[in-house]
């Protein structure tokens, strides 16, 4: 709970230096992103390139940015990773899967080890009880940013009415599953991110689509 206490509180505090123009609160925030960070050996690179500039003269919210794209470019790029794998998993477990029942147990098993997973992947690692909590600001976070909507409306809107007609049902109801997991994992990393996006683009959902769309080449 300390650790992902300690996440969420340089969020805030990079939110607020990002508004002065003097370095002295951004270089404060850096530092506790590289101590978050030091364990990741992906970001050696960029701890190099940061401490390199340390007597170059930066504001603040170009320091912010710097330290972002330095240090958390490959941290992102192995969260889209872990999103993508786990939406494709239950794309696939879903599409094939006799009951119901082996759908929502595996969904429920994936989207837990996916937050785990991006939690531990930013510096956050979870006990059991902060696990609970961070699944809860989780849904939390989906029910505000409004992307908790399931179904038909949902395929539709990603694939267009043309594509989706062509789905069977339970490779629709696959697709829709993992379209579902690809929100959650975005929501997870918006929550264990360190510091909010400015420098470095958010992913959504359309950035998944192609990834997780059957190829329907050939059929009529």
């Amino acid at each position: 709970i300390w650790r992902l206490n300690a996440v969420q509180s340089l969020k805030v505090e990079a939110e607020q230096a990002a508004l002065e123009r003097k370095a002295t609160a951004a270089k404060a925030v850096v530092a506790k992103l590289e101590n978050i960070l030091s364990h990741r050996a992906e970001t050696a690179k960029g701890r190099a390139a940061l401490k390199a500039t340390q007597d170059d003269i930066i504001d603040g919210p170009h320091l912010l940015d710097f330290a972002e794209r330095e240090l958390l470019t490959p941290i992102d790029r192995q969260a889209r990773a872990l999103i993508l794998n786990a939406s494709k998993r239950v794309s696939i477990v879903t599409a094939v899967s006799p009951r119901a029942i082996v759908d929502l147990a595996y969904v429920l098993f994936e989207v837990v080890r996916l937050v785990r997973s991006m939690a531990e992947l930013y510096g956050g690692r979870p006990g059991s009880i902060g696990m609970m909590r961070l699944l809860r600001d989780v849904i939390a976070h989906l029910a505000v940013t409004g992307s908790i909507a399931v179904g038909d409306g949902l395929a539709q809107q990603v694939l267009g009415h043309g594509l989706a007609s062509k789905l069977s049902a339970r490779l629709g109801e696959g697709m829709i599953n993992g379209l579902m997991t690809a929100r959650i994992g975005i929501a997870a990393m918006d929550l264990c991110r360190p510091l909010p996006f400015r420098a470095l683009k958010r992913p959504g959902i359309s950035d998944f689509i192609s990834d997780l769309r059957p190829d329907l080449k050939g059929q009529s």
